[in-house]
This record gives structure tokens, sequence and C-alpha cells, in this order.
């Protein structure tokens, strides 16, 4: 429904989509939809890095989109776009870090970049 709102695409799908976020009745934004929306926005839309962080901090300030984390969510996105890596493994390097856990089993070498976390293969 986010990725409609922004996008306008398709325009039916985003009118209901806008009014829906419009009506002021709370939302749940999981952290799983914002992930899609990340991608979708990157992947398919082509919309720069930093502009879907920014729309996805958007998002997480609506009065009426409630999260889970909202604090593990901003962090992700500020991995995202600073360190460049997919916001799946941002989220994850997130996660790690206010878990306190500090370490992720990963094969994906651009956790490496962050330095707040430990990667290390399976």
């Amino acid at each position: 429904m986010i990725v409609r709102h922004l996008t306008g695409d398709p325009p039916d799908q985003a009118a209901r989509a806008t009014a829906a976020l419009a009506s002021g009745e709370t939302l749940l934004l999981t952290d799983v939809v914002l992930a899609e929306c990340a991608y979708v926005l990157e992947s398919f839309y082509e919309v720069p890095r930093e502009r879907v962080a920014e729309l996805m901090r958007a998002a997480i300030a609506s009065p009426n989109l409630k999260t889970v984390d909202e604090a593990a969510l901003i962090r992700a996105l500020e991995i995202y776009e600073l360190v460049r890596i997919d916001f799946a493994e941002a989220y994850l390097a997130a996660q790690a870090e206010t878990t306190g856990v500090g370490e992720i089993l990963s094969f994906d070498r651009s956790i490496d970049r962050l330095g707040t976390v430990r990667r290390r293969e399976p």
C-alpha cells in the first residue's frame, strides 16, 4: 500500500492507498513491509537509495503508522543509506547492534563495511 501511495502506480490502487493513509486510522507498519517497500522502490522504480531512506523515515514518522521497533528501523535506514548495503542486511546489523549480539553469521561481505558488528561465515 505504501509503495502504491508513493509511486501513484497503478493510479486506482494509489488513490485508495492514499485515502487509507489519510483516513487517520492507526495502521501497523511492520519491519517486513518496510523492507519490501525499500526493495521495490529501489529495484523496480529505481528510486535512489537516499530518497528511499527519506521516504521510509517519513512513513515511520507518520502519526497514524505504528511500528514495533522504531529505533531499530531508523538505525537500519541509516546503515542502508550511509554504508550502502541492502536493507535486509542493514536491518540485521541494526538488530545485532541493539540486542548486543554483535555478531552476524552471513556470507555477505558488504556487512564488513559497517564496523559496529562482526560478520562471521558459517
